[in-house]
């Protein structure tokens, strides 16, 4: 699996370098974001696949000053968007307006116009606002008033949401959530990060460096494309997809576009950690990520409290990364 015949375009140089410079956006948010190593390398690795991601989490543990803390790494440009019931769809995306000087009508950009834009309690909006979203996750580009306008490269989406709290909210429809390379749970901290946060108040934590540029980035993403994915690893992928669509408690399994977005991650994540080529091991670290949120439970597992998450870890165990016999 790890022959270098089999990896395109990609040197040991080229590889170590991308490890570096992805190792160092992640000590940057981190001296910023007390948590997990594996949430900013998570929200690296959405961006590298050209994805989205949405964080969940009550509110008061750090989702916003995460995002900002990794959109400070990147030369990139920020917008955010604060999500409300009376926001309209062009108060993301922009309209024209009259110049009464010139008598033109001209395209006033909205927040959207940006290289990372933070979509903050994206589910205060009602779904025709989230809609707008729609086309500019899946394509790249919107359209405002029948005058289609592209969205600058890179981009990426990373929406927030409270899970717990209903009054006011709109659930996101399956399509939108499905729009979305990966879902990140964030819970409290643990003891010892608690403090961490405690002290950093006290002290000011660190204003995070840039690491990145737009161009460094695209170069990533173009570097994602030439990793390598055994039949094997596609095969693997194929059987976990195949059980959740089996599964009793599911109304719906995972999509081939699912499947399609786990191996695109897979790839990213195997980049990150400086390889040419996808493990078994990466898809097993990203199927609940990347999948969990796009299972649609039975009304019975729903009663039960049945979570996404547990059907993910049953097929972790029950599918072996190797067909057997």
């Amino acid at each position: 699996m790890n022959d270098p015949a089999t990896v395109r375009d990609l040197s040991e140089a080229a590889l170590a370098q991308a490890a570096e410079l992805t190792r160092s956006v992640v000590d940057e948010v981190q001296a910023v974001y007390v948590g997990p190593r594996e949430v900013p390398e998570l929200l690296l690795i959405s961006l590298l696949a050209r994805g989205h991601a949405l964080l969940e989490g009550v509110p008061g543990v750090a989702k916003t000053t995460l995002v900002k803390a990794f959109a400070a790494t990147m030369g990139c440009s920020f917008r955010r968007i604060q999500f409300t019931p009376d926001l309209l769809p062009a108060d993301i995306t922009g309209t024209f307006v009259l110049s009464p000087k010139e008598g033109t009508f001209s395209l006033r950009e909205g927040p959207i116009f940006a290289n990372i834009v933070l979509g903050d309690e994206i589910n205060r909006a009602p779904a025709k606002t989230q809609s707008a979203l729609l086309e500019a996750m899946q394509e790249q580009q919107v359209t405002i008033e029948g005058e289609t306008r592209a969205l600058p490269s890179p981009f990426l989406v990373l929406a927030t949401q409270n899970p717990v709290e209903q009054a006011g909210t709109y659930p996101l429809p399956e399509a939108q959530i499905d729009r979305f390379l990966i879902r990140l749970l964030i819970g409290y901290p643990e003891a010892r990060d608690e403090r961490g946060i405690l002290r950093r108040f006290l002290t000011g934590a660190p204003e995070p460096r840039t690491v990145l540029q737009p161009q460094d980035i695209l170069r990533l993403q173009e570097l994602v494309r030439s990793i390598h994915v055994e039949d094997e690893v596609l095969d693997y992928v194929v059987r976990l997809a195949t059980f959740t669509r089996e599964h009793a408690r599911l109304f719906l399994g995972v999509s081939p576009r699912a499947s399609l977005a786990l191996v695109q991650a897979a790839r990213a994540r195997a980049l990150v950690e400086g390889r040419g080529y996808v493990l078994p091991d990466d898809v097993k670290a990203l199927a609940a990520p990347v999948l969990a949120h796009r299972l649609v439970l039975t009304p019975e597992a729903e009663m039960e409290g049945t979570r996404p998450e547990r059907i993910i870890r049953q097929a972790l165990e029950q599918v072996p990364p190797r067909r057997e016999g």
